[in-house]
Order: C-alpha cells, then sequence, then structure tokens
C-alpha cells in the first residue's frame, strides 16, 4: 500500500513570519495523522528559517506517528539526529540562498563523507535516506554509501506538469515521469526502497503514485497550502485517497 509523508515546514514557515508561537507544527502533525498520513517530514535546516530544533523534539515526543527528518549531511545535524531518533533521517542538499530544495543530492561527488555519514546514522539504528535526482549513477552512488531508500526529485515533472498546462499526456510531462520510473525500477533493483517527492500537488500525484514499486511519496506545500481552506485533516484525507486510486491502476 502507498503511504504518504506530509511535511510540515510550512506550518513552522507561517508561525516565523511573526516569530510567535501559532500555528504550532505539532498540532498540524496530529491534524494530518488523523487525516491519514502515515508520516511526518519535517526539514531542519541550517539556518533554522522555518522549523526549529524544539519543534522537533516535540514532535518525536508528543506523537505516534513515524518521523522522517531531512538534514544536510553535516555533523551537527548528524548529532541531533542521533538523540531525537527519528524513524528515518533523508539527507539533502542545502543552500541559505535557496528557497526550498532545488535539486538532488550529488553523492557521486562526495560519496567518501556520505558514507561515513550513513554509516554513523545506521549504526545509531536511524534509516538512511537520500533525496537525489533521477539519474542512475546517483542511484548506483547511493548503493555504494549503504542507503536504504531512496527519494526521486520529482521537480523537473512537476514543472513540466504545470508549464505545459496539467497536459498528462504532453511529451515532455511523460519524458520526465519515464525518468523518475527508470530510475524507481533501478533503485529496487539495487534493493533499495523506492520513494518520491517534490512539487507533487493535487493535480499532478496520480501518474507518480501510479509508478510500479513507488512505496512513499513525501508531499508538503501543496497540502498546507489547500489546507488552509479545507483544514489539515481533510486536506490530507483528499491527498491520500488521490494517491490510492492512482497506486490502483499500476
Amino acid at each position: 500500500m502507498i503511504e504518504l509523508g506530509v511535511n510540515i515546514d510550512h506550518v513552522a514557515t507561517v508561525r516565523q513570519a511573526r516569530r510567535t508561537y501559532e500555528p504550532d507544527p505539532v498540532w498540524a502533525a496530529v491534524e494530518a495523522h488523523l487525516g491519514g498520513a502515515d508520516g511526518i517530514t519535517v526539514h531542519l535546516r541550517e539556518d533554522r528559517r522555518h522549523i526549529q530544533d524544539e519543534d522537533v523534539r516535540r514532535l518525536r515526543e508528543l506523537t505516534h506517528i513515524k518521523l522522517n527528518l531531512e538534514m544536510a549531511a553535516t555533523d551537527e545535524m548528524v548529532g541531533i539526529a542521533q538523540a531525537i531518533m527519528p524513524e528515518m533521517a533523508m539527507l539533502v542538499p542545502e543552500g541559505r540562498h535557496e528557497v526550498t530544495t532545488e535539486g538532488g543530492l550529488d553523492i557521486v561527488s562526495q560519496e567518501s563523507r556520505l558514507r561515513e555519514v550513513v554509516a554513523r546514522l545506521g549504526g545509531s539504528g536511524i534509516v538512511t535516506s537520500v533525496f537525489i535526482d533521477a539519474e542512475l549513477r546517483q542511484v548506483e552512488a547511493a548503493a555504494r554509501i549503504g542507503a536504504r531508500v531512496c527519494e526521486i526529485h520529482t521537480g523537473p515533472y512537476a514543472h513540466a506538469f504545470h508549464a505545459l498546462g496539467r497536459d498528462a499526456e504532453s511529451p515532455a510531462v511523460l519524458t520526465e515521469l519515464d525518468k523518475v520510473r527508470r530510475a524507481g525500477e533501478a533503485i529496487r533493483e539495487l534493493g533499495m526502497r523506492f520513494n518520491a517527492g517534490h512539487a507533487l500537488n493535487y493535480f499532478n500525484v496520480q501518474p507518480v503514485a501510479a509508478l510500479p514499486g513507488v512505496r512513499e511519496l513525501h508531499i508538503g506545500h501543496a497540502i498546507v497550502s489547500r489546507a488552509i481552506h479545507a483544514g489539515m485533516r481533510e486536506a490530507v484525507r483528499e491527498m491520500k485517497r488521490l494517491m490510492r486510486e492512482g497506486a490502483l491502476s499500476r
């Protein structure tokens, strides 16, 4: 059964606009869980632009749902992960100038360092995921460093989908979707779990959910945006329904 991990970073973005205590990301996580989320994702950025250390601590202590901690591959973040003990830690690239993560992690150029980070996290009992572009060389490098999960960056597919008028049958959209599919096949052949995410929304999610073997989708901005109008619980329910319909069409 395909699973949904809800990213609640942008609940904290709204809070940090006023540097106050509401809206509370932990409350949002509970509502997402009640709406059918299978996990919660947060990105503790080095600049702490939205999620704060206290948010991660409270999520771990006060919620009863799988926690995926997105993080840069730094000593500070490894230490935080080892203290918090999320079910999964996902290594992502990070730049302070970017609005959001703009591409996948380049494992090929830093295999030695990332192998060490994966070993440290794995030694603490944390499943390690890597967020990568749909490139075979990155998938193969992920296997070499010991990652157990690969999340494929769906941004290029999502941007093509939007730019071409939400035409799911456009050749450019199908090309990007096929890149994700082929990366997923390689991931599974190498014994890793195939996840996907980035820029997925209520219009483009079903073709990705229908890909063979995809285990989990991580979706945040679209759900938080819908929740402003419909509420978090209903926004998650609606996304989960679309995903399951897509998965049933495999």
